[in-house]
């Protein structure tokens, strides 16, 4: 997944093509591509690495008129020139780009080749332009119809074919694509940057719909093959808004992509009430295992913190979790059936990879949880779960925290299936609850403008408290990072429990105190502890679920969550301490996406 364009017209397609690549930059690659049609044949590039790369490949290309082209951050197959869009078929007639995951790719990979397809990469991609292949009868648009009909995932795609060499075919399915109107000219972007330099009239295409582009136009039809009539959109936003889809930040566009990246990261891990690894063989790595170890840094660690509380209470596995740059020192205690959890946003986390290696060293089998594929951290472990949760660009993590948090909850249910530590009917329901949580996130999201509101009216504190007890305290400490990072307020998260024992000598008049209470064994304390706080003048903003009666009497400022599984609320808490972190960042005047003396992968010690 990454970047998608395309072109028809009577200029040269390559400069074309490569230039909206470059307007793509900014959402994260590691390897390029071009293929345009020249004298009813594919001439295809592809490289590994920078743009600049493929362009030094590009030395003689054809004037075509037509062609696709694409910047790929990798999913399935390490970052290689094999790896790289475009795909073709077995011919090299049909070439193929695509964005997004497709889950039954193994499946249909394997049917592909009982029927003679001769595969080059090891990506999920390749298979569409093999199934375009096996279908094609002289129609690209049909071929392309039932080829789609096999597939299930998400996608974004562009297909070109040598024996139709005036069209381009696209389809749009869970994966943004638009199509710009130039004059006798048309571009296809999977972003509108991409295309905002030649035009600013687009369609937006939705799920379910395919667009054939011609020199003589454009024709839009959905699901059925009817077709569509849509209005053409016209940008407003100048470049650079462009590139964070209107936003401001990258990060408050990351913080509101989280529904998406959690429904790719589900996408094909759950089936029939079931958390099922098919893209891994987990059995060997898991098998005997008696003492769980995870270590990471930062946010990540904390999305371990919480991963602990779950694997404890659902698989009755043992955890210890620790921040990475202590653990690597430690002299730990392995035991012979030991597995060290390693999660890292960028798979390149210094302290994390040492960690590691010092297990790899001693024998103890490691599984990494990273969201970039051949990263150093996807190389050296047993095994990997991606989080799919895309690129992220702004230096404090959102979407790759929430995606971890997804992981940890598919962990722990995946490992009491195996172990039978639950009764069926509890993780059938956890794994309910979880196809949901995406939809739950959009409901939080919705109250971005209530939580702007309280933001403003405490931009000027400079110390701020995060209490919470349980899960809620894991999550209390995610908040206290976000707003200290990036609205450089002091911010301290405690376990409710610890406020006699010292931090309430911290507590005076008009001292913000961000109390969470989600967890319903613990709301009784909870809200002694908010009592406590409240008695010595601060001022409380809440979090909890709908009908806490006693909480919304307590605070002054109140923000209501979902109702929800206690046990899943950690994914849904977090959302408004971003965005209040990102609010309170904003009125300050901070750069919120640069802060300062920070680095979005933290590679040395």
């Amino acid at each position: 997944m990454c970047g998608i364009t395309g072109y028809i017209g009577k200029s040269e397609a390559v400069p074309i093509i490569i230039e909206g690549l470059k307007r793509l930059e900014y959402r994260g690659y590691d390897s390029s591509g071009v293929a345009v049609i020249d004298r009813q044949r594919i001439w295809l590039q592809k490289k590994e690495g920078r743009l600049a790369c493929l362009e030094e490949t590009l030395n003689g290309y054809p004037r075509a008129s037509l062609g696709i082209g694409h910047t790929r951050w990798a999913t399935h197959g390490v970052p290689s020139d094999a790896n790289a869009h475009p795909h073709t078929d077995c011919r090299g007639e049909i070439a193929v780009v695509h964005n997004g995951i497709i889950e039954n790719f193994a499946r249909l990979r394997k049917w592909l080749q009982e029927n003679g397809h001769v595969f080059t990469s090891e990506t999920d991609t390749e298979v569409l332009a093999h199934l375009v292949e096996h279908y094609y009868q002289g129609s690209l648009e049909e071929a392309v119809r039932l080829a789609l009909q096999q597939v299930e995932g998400s996608y974004a795609l562009a297909v070109i074919c040598a024996r139709e060499p005036d069209k381009i075919v696209a389809v749009r399915n869970q994966s943004p694509l638009v199509v710009g109107v130039g004059d006798g000219e048309y571009y296809l972007a999977s972003d509108i940057p991409a295309i905002l330099n030649r035009t600013k009239q687009v369609y937006l295409l939705e799920d379910g719909e395919m667009v054939v582009l011609t020199e003589d136009g454009v024709n839009i039809t959905n699901g059925r093959g009817q077709q569509v009539a849509k209005d053409i959109f016209s940008v407003t936003w100048d470049a650079e808004a462009a590139e964070k889809g209107g936003h401001p930040h990258f990060m408050i566009k990351e913080i509101l992509e989280q529904p998406r990246a959690l429904r790719e990261t589900l996408r094909g891990r759950i089936r029939d009430d079931r958390v099922e690894f098919s893209e891994v063989d987990l059995d060997c790595l898991l098998d005997g295992v008696e003492k769980i170890f995870i270590t990471a840094c930062g946010t990540a660690y904390h999305a371990g913190m919480v991963g602990k509380q779950v694997i404890e209470r659902l698989a009755r596995i043992p955890v210890e979790v620790d921040i990475a740059s202590e653990f690597r020192y430690r002299d730990i205690l392995w035991g012979e059936n030991s597995l060290l959890v390693v999660i890292s946003q960028s798979g390149e986390t210094a302290d994390t990879l040492a960690a590691l290696r010092e297990a790899k060293r001693r024998g103890i089998r490691v599984l990494a949880v990273t969201n970039v594929v051949g990263s150093s951290v996807a190389r050296e472990a047993d095994s990997v779960l991606y989080t799919w949760a895309g690129p992220e660009i702004a230096v404090a993590s959102t979407k790759a925290y929430s995606t971890q948090l997804l992981l940890m909850y598919l962990l722990g249910i995946y490992l009491a299936q195996r172990r039978n530590t639950v009764p069926p009917e509890v993780t059938g329901a956890l794994v309910r609850g979880l196809a949901m949580i995406a939809d739950k996130v959009e409901t939080v999201l919705q109250q971005a403008g209530t939580i702007e509101r309280i933001a403003e009216n405490y931009a000027g504190t400079q110390s701020t408290f995060f209490l919470g007890r349980g899960l809620d305290y894991a999550v209390a400490l995610e908040g206290a990072l976000k707003l200290k990072e990036i609205s450089y307020v002091h911010a301290e998260a405690y376990a409710a429990g610890e406020l006699k024992h010292g931090t309430l000598a911290l507590i005076e008049k008009g001292v913000p105190v961000i109390a969470l209470v989600t967890q319903d064994e613990l709301e009784d304390k909870m809200m002694s502890n908010i009592k406590e706080v409240k008695a010595r003048g601060a001022v409380v903003i809440g979090l909890g679920k709908e009908g806490r009666g006693e909480l919304k009497q307590e605070a002054d400022e109140l923000i209501v969550l979902p109702d929800e599984d206690p046990f899943l609320t950690p994914i849904l808490t977090v959302v408004p301490l971003q965005l209040f972190a990102y609010y309170m960042a904003v009125k300050r005047g901070c750069d919120v996406d640069k802060p300062r003396n920070l680095a979005k992968s933290v590679t040395v010690e």
